[in-house]
């Protein structure tokens, strides 16, 4: 039954033979003996007489356009597929004998017999056509290979139609390179490659998209029927298109009629399989093998998909446009592994389902990104990844009203816009005030400690110079106030964190420089897509001194820009490029370098460290090094179980409501927005996004060690040059100011206490004991109301400022 498979190296063409052959071949004589004399005539001018031994034998090296996977981090999970051609080349050990047995009986009977150019056919062809016969091509399989190849191989549209047009030219170089191959590799390699090469019609290529497509299985599964039908289908795959009536026709009439008998005929299958065969049905509809990131195979993964398509697209190592980027990525045949975590993305996708519907307008945006090495690791939101049916749209207007008014639909509930990874036309949101650790590094880096004092004040007047508006004073002057308007009082920047204090944090800004935490801002990652004025500001140091908002988190920015800003701090200080990969390989398995983590150190591991101290307070764990003394999220630590760090941020009139949260593995930016109206009427609740936020954190770090946070390697970053305040109790108040004055302390006078000291001089001062040098003093006054005990002013506690470092929480 498979005698018919053995090569036959020494058949019927002995090499003296061969040499016959070139001969009869050569020049005019093959022309005169294959095709008519006006054809003749026609070849003999265009190759200006060139004779055969003169014609190219050599194919050029190429590679067909082959399938890229892409796959989650466990390396087995298929996210997506991305190709021009659906195509994948599989060995012939892996093709069913039933495959090739019907691609020779529809094509090359004789494949075994010639060596690359079947002469009988030739002249029988010649004779037939031009006897009125039916047309015939003489082409052997082999020849058909050679065609198919020159195609691919070709570098311009000219070299495809030489390669391709019916004319006698092409035909005679064909046998030539035929004659080649067949000396260059055995039959099987042949068969092999073509297999892997020719059409079947409905946007598949070679024996493995065929199979996939029309039959959903491996090729080395396919049936005598399946093998008959597709090989049938080569010849001409529209017209024997199963799926359309009149292709249903014709290839269940040339599977039945012609090539199923001729592998009965060549002994490759039994009477009793061919007319088995031949009652089985052929199909009329394909499975549709959806490409890119709108087919992926859960649809919360494409966002990841897309950001990932973008990052490609980036990469000047596939080349030198984004056009020709795009072509290897969809011919490359690469097989990629990427750093989406499964687990991670569905948890964030449920807690995200659990609280925003998809309908909503105001999306859930959470990104998730690995410490140290850039790694993201999930990207989710209440969106599906789809484009909106114009035709049936789900998607209502937008909210925006000058959107509206254009007939313009919303992002909800489709949409393929980058929500969380920007670009194209989204620019970022808002965040509020989890931009405050940037002046916090700045500050660091400056020299400034994290004990560093500065009384609050409930509104601060700056010197930054801002237009009309409601943060503005004393005419044209920006003067923050807190939220609610109050939280006076001497803070560190443990305390101010913990508390979000806004009147903190400007004058700190100020007296870093606003340029320097733009500058910090930019180390760590925050992208300024908005072309005015945050591109001015950033690019601008001049104009970046007087963006007096900046720290309270104006600027538009991503859930991946902070959730890896955030992510540095606990990489120590490196900042590593957010990268979807984990292993590029190429079709032979080589593994290629590009979209390993790209990390250089934005600041030093010990101011890293002690910001992340700080950043520890607002999220209710305890800090360190120092005091907290109150949260904005005091419920994060209990919840996650692990120690960890981050900030919320809200922008005015709630537009905005973000949360960050780390560990050591794992750092989550979630943001509440609007993404087609920024200027929106909803109020973002935190009762919404924390949790969101603070339940993926809790999942993915579930089964996970416990790991601490690393200390600084010097106590001076965290404590600063420290100064002893005086005693002062019981003194006038101007004796009290020159004294403390003259150690070079910033004296203010505070609120009336009850006191044993007389009415009107100095209660105590806050903090008292230690505090940095230069470091605010605010004193407190006797009101002449006797107390108890020792008079223990506000929020004092030592060298840490408000509760002192080393003082419980």
């Amino acid at each position: 039954m498979t005698s018919w498979f053995r090569r036959r190296d020494h058949n019927i063409f002995t090499n003296a033979t061969s040499l016959v052959v070139c001969g009869l071949l050569a020049g005019v004589v093959v022309a005169a003996a294959a095709f008519p004399a006006a054809a003749m005539t026609g070849l003999a001018a265009k190759a200006g007489g060139q004779t055969f031994a003169g014609l190219p034998s050599e194919l050029k090296e190429f590679s067909s356009p082959q399938i890229t996977r892409v796959y989650a981090s466990d390396g087995k999970t298929q996210i997506a597929v991305f190709y021009d051609e659906f195509r994948s080349d599989v060995p012939l050990k892996d093709i069913s004998k039933n495959m090739q047995a019907a691609i020779l009986a529809a094509e090359d009977r004789k494949f075994y017999e010639h060596n690359g150019v079947d002469l009988k056919g030739v002249a029988r062809a010649f004779v037939s056509n031009n006897q009125g016969g039916a047309q015939q091509g003489a082409s052997t399989l082999t020849m058909q290979y050679v065609r198919m190849s020159l195609a691919y191989s070709a570098t311009n549209p000219q070299e495809v139609i030489d390669a391709t047009e019916d004319s006698p030219k092409r035909k005679i170089t064909e046998m030539k390179y035929a004659l080649q191959i067949s000396k260059q590799l055995s039959k099987d390699q042949i068969l092999e490659r073509y297999l892997n090469i020719a059409p079947f019609g409905n946007q598949t290529y070679g024996i493995f998209a065929a199979s996939h497509v029309y039959f959903n299985k491996k090729p080395k599964d396919l049936t005598v029927a399946e093998s008959a039908m597709l090989a049938g289908m080569v010849k001409a795959p529209s017209s024997f298109n199963p799926t359309t009536p009149a292709g249903h026709e014709l290839i269940t009439d040339r599977r039945n009629v012609y090539i199923i008998p001729a592998m009965l005929e060549m002994g490759a299958i039994t009477a009793a399989d061919a007319e088995k065969a031949k009652k089985e049905a052929v199909p009329t509809k394909v499975k549709q093998v959806g490409r890119g990131c709108a087919w992926v195979a859960k649809n919360n993964w494409g966002f990841f998909c897309d950001f990932f398509y973008r990052w490609w697209l980036d990469q000047e190592s596939f080349g030198a446009t984004s056009y020709d980027r795009e072509r290897r990525l969809k011919s490359g045949g690469y097989r990629v592994v990427t750093t989406l975590d499964l687990k991670g993305q569905a948890g964030a996708r449920r807690e995200i389902s659990e609280r925003q519907s998809d309908k909503s307008q105001n999306a859930l945006l959470l990104a998730g990104i690995e410490p140290g090495s850039g790694k993201v690791r999930l990207l989710a939101t209440n969106r599906k990844f789809k484009l909106d049916d114009p035709d049936n749209p789900e998607n209502k207007v937008s909210s925006d009203p000058a959107k509206a008014k254009d007939g313009i639909r919303g992002t909800a509930p489709n949409t393929t816009n980058p929500l969380l990874s920007g670009g194209g036309d989204i620019s970022g949101y808002q965040s509020g005030s989890v931009f405050k650790i940037f002046p916090i590094i700045a500050a660091l880096e400056s020299g400034y400690p994290l004990s560093y004092t500065i009384k609050a004040e409930k509104q601060y007047v700056s010197g930054y110079i801002v237009g009309p508006g409601p943060a503005t004073c004393n005419g044209h002057f920006y003067c923050p106030k807190n939220a609610g308007g109050g939280s006076a009082g001497v803070y560190t920047m443990w305390s101010a964190f913990a508390k979000s204090i806004n009147t903190y944090f400007i004058p700190l800004q100020e007296r870093v420089g606003a340029d320097k935490v733009v500058a910090v801002a930019k180390r760590f990652g925050v992208q300024f897509r908005v072309p005015d004025p945050d591109a001015k500001f950033a690019n601008d140091p001049a104009s970046a001194k007087q963006w007096g908002a900046f720290s309270l988190g104006v600027s538009a920015s991503t859930p991946l820009d902070m959730a890896n800003a955030y992510a540095t701090l606990a990489g120590d200080g490196k900042y590593c490029s957010p990268t979807p990969i984990e292993q590029i390989s190429m079709q032979d398995g080589q593994k290629i370098d590009v979209g390993k983590p790209f990390c250089n150190q934005a600041t030093t591991k010990d101011v890293a460290r002690a910001a992340l101290d700080a950043a520890r307070c607002p999220v209710g764990d305890s800090a360190q090094l120092g005091s907290c003394n109150g949260a904005t999220a005091p419920d994060t630590r209990g919840i996650v179980g692990h120690p960890v760090f981050g900030k919320t941020g809200t922008t005015d009139a709630s537009k905005t409501a973000s949360m960050i949260v780390g560990t050591t593995k794992i750092v989550v930016a979630g943001y509440m927005a609007n993404p087609d109206w920024p200027d929106h009427r909803d109020q973002m609740e935190h009762g919404t996004i924390n949790p969101t936020v603070q339940y993926t954190v809790k999942e993915y770090m579930k089964d996970r060690e416990k790991q601490q946070f690393k200390k600084p390697g010097s106590t001076k970053i965290v404590f600063g040059e420290q100064r002893s305040i005086p005693n002062v109790e019981c003194d006038s108040v101007s004796s009290a100011t020159n004294r403390l004055e003259d150690l070079g302390f910033a004296v203010s006078r505070g609120a009336e206490v009850d006191s044993d000291c007389p009415r009107g001089t100095v209660a105590g001062t806050d903090p008292s004991g230690r505090t940095i040098k230069n470091g605010a003093v605010v004193l407190q006054i006797s009101n002449g109301k006797p107390t108890t005990q020792t008079p223990t002013p506000g929020n004092s506690g030592g060298p840490g400022g408000p509760g002192g470092p080393g003082r419980p929480n």
